[in-house]
């Protein structure tokens, strides 16, 4: 399984989760069974992941855990929401980016990002349960845990992989993986936001590089789990793969700075996946209908596929949900165009609000029961 990015986003893999938990235990599956082996994740997508995978000797558990989390799910849980708060990461942080040029002789620390995640920090150590990852994976009942990075000072997209498996590191252009022993450092880094969260120091190889969110640069989503043996991949995204252009309904205006980041945003967490699946799907064309002989020769295997994503527009749902930011937050993305119906992309990756999260959920689920025969087949063997 591989779970993608997209911040506060992520809360509608949960409930894809959950739908998929009912749907296995409604055909006889006991309800603790992990079905997934490996377990991928990406930025959000990775808390996600391996909260899961700390719990894959009772699949149940986990989704409960998750549900619970998501469910009552707070931004103050995740990055300072209070004024001073603001004021000492946010407020400044803009301030410096607008009138740097005129600050810079005051020497003063800048803050390093839009936002201040050290409460993320307190959440992370009550949704994981590390030494019972080791566990799981000790008895065969996890064969791998990834997670992956992007190093700011390297260039290149670093995927984490955890297991007690004999598997080599693969090093492709741009991309490289490391065995290693997964923890809170790596999930800061894997869900730190570019610019929105700072980054994070992890060492590598003997030396420290300052990594961020891993769906940037991440030119291949699906093939960490590939290269961990995976043959069949769910993949959960956490943003319409194909989005219709928007009818315009007046004159085009400037973009804001948040619709402008909202933009990006969406071509860093969405963009490499639709390739990839893609991709992917032309390999399997192409290999179905090589003859055997041929296919002997080629280290290329079919791999079967699916993907939940969702139905809606989640901006379009953040907008309804704005209103439940704190108003500290809430005046600050105001001034940049967030909390405007054309810069909702942007809010919609922070509102760790559990009235957005909850409707996330809920839709999740309303999916994933629509796709109830493709996640039957999917599972059949």
């Amino acid at each position: 399984m591989i779970l993608t990015g997209g911040g506060a986003r992520a809360a509608y893999q949960v409930g894809v989760l959950q739908a998929i938990s009912e749907i296995l235990w409604e055909e006889g599956w006991p309800p603790a069974r992990n079905p997934f082996q490996i377990i991928c994740g990406t930025s959000a997508g990775a808390i996600n992941a391996t909260a899961l995978a700390c719990r894959a000797d009772n699949f149940g558990e986990g989704v409960q855990k998750l549900l619970d989390v998501w469910s009552n799910i707070e931004v103050s849980q995740v990055y300072r929401a209070d004024s001073l708060g603001v004021i000492r990461s946010g407020a400044r942080w803009l301030s410096l980016l607008s009138f740097g040029w005129l600050l810079r002789k005051w020497r003063a620390s800048p803050p390093n990002s839009l936002l201040d995640n050290t409460p993320l920090v307190n959440l992370l150590h009550r949704m994981l349960d590390l030494p019972r990852l080791d566990a799981v994976l000790q008895e065969g009942l996890l064969h791998a845990l990834a997670v992956t990075a992007s190093s700011y000072t390297g260039g290149q997209h670093i995927t984490f992989y955890q297991t007690a498996a004999d598997i080599a590191p693969w090093v492709r252009m741009q991309r490289v993986a490391m065995q290693d022993q997964i923890g809170v450092e790596h999930l800061l880094a894997s869900s730190a936001i570019p610019f929105i969260f700072p980054a994070t120091p992890l060492y590598l190889g003997g030396h420290r590089e300052y990594c961020g969110d891993g769906s940037m640069r991440q030119l291949a989503p699906i093939s960490p789990a590939i290269h961990l043996g995976a043959a069949k991949v769910l993949v959960v995204g956490a943003g319409r793969l194909t989005e219709p252009a928007r009818q315009a309904t007046e004159s085009a205006r400037y973009p804001s700075l948040a619709q402008i980041a909202g933009h990006a945003m969406s071509s860093i967490f969405l963009d490499s996946l639709a390739v990839d699946i893609e991709r992917l799907n032309r390999v399997n064309q192409t290999l179905s209908v090589l003859p055997e002989e041929l296919l002997q020769k080629t280290p290329l295997r079919p791999v079967e596929l699916l993907v939940i994503a969702p139905s809606e527009r989640l901006d379009d749902i953040a907008t309804r949900h704005i209103a439940s930011l704190p108003a500290p937050i809430r005046t600050m993305l105001s001034g940049i165009g967030a909390t405007e119906t054309r810069g909702a992309a942007l809010a919609s990756y922070l509102l760790f609000e559990s009235t957005y999260t909850s409707e996330l959920i809920r839709l999740g689920q309303r999916d994933t029961q629509a796709r109830k025969a493709d996640v039957l087949a999917f599972f059949a063997s």
